[in-house]
């Protein structure tokens, strides 16, 4: 190998920005470049990206892919299973019951009071993922209230079954 070559295969090797330019018989030039980065140098992290714009149209958030229908409907689901549980364990009612003598005004209020409260920030360009971190995540918030929605479907049906409160 000549040493021309040589110094090109090294460069290459040990990752080194290197240009080698070299002579041939027939005075033809070429130019080798390496453009890797050195594996000793500390890795810079990437420039935080700007978060896409998020439409602030009423049709748009509750559309079906929107950020609202899934998190207002699990937020409502999280607070009416620990409800229907909590009254479910002291009266010994089940949710039908529960509705009926009283709940389903409650239940309306509820319903109102947490879509637009959910509906506000977003109306006004403030994403969910921008507020959330750590142990109280969106993510986090999200699969809450997958889980709520699966709980309190659950329980309805394990009553109907039963053909009463489960108490």
């Amino acid at each position: 190998m000549s040493a021309s070559a040589s110094s090109v295969y090294h460069s290459i090797l040990s990752n080194h920005v290197t240009r080698v330019q070299t002579q041939t018989r027939r005075n033809i030039s070429f130019r080798v470049s390496c453009m890797a980065e050195d594996p000793m140098t500390t890795p810079t992290s990437p420039a935080p990206r700007a978060a896409p714009k998020m439409s602030t149209k009423f049709t748009d958030l509750l559309a079906f892919g929107g950020p609202a229908p899934e998190r207002i409907n699990g937020r409502l689901a999280m607070i009416g299973f620990v409800t229907a549980m909590g009254v479910e364990l002291a009266k010994g009612t089940d949710v039908a019951a529960q509705l009926a003598d009283g709940g389903l005004p409650w239940f309306l209020y509820t319903c109102v009071l947490l879509s637009v409260a959910s509906l506000v920030p977003l109306a006004q360009g403030v994403s969910v993922e921008s507020k959330s971190d750590g142990l109280m995540s969106s993510t986090a918030e999200m699969w809450n209230g997958r889980a709520a929605m699966l709980g309190l479907v659950a329980l309805v049906l394990t009553e109907v079954a039963k053909g009463g409160a489960l108490i």
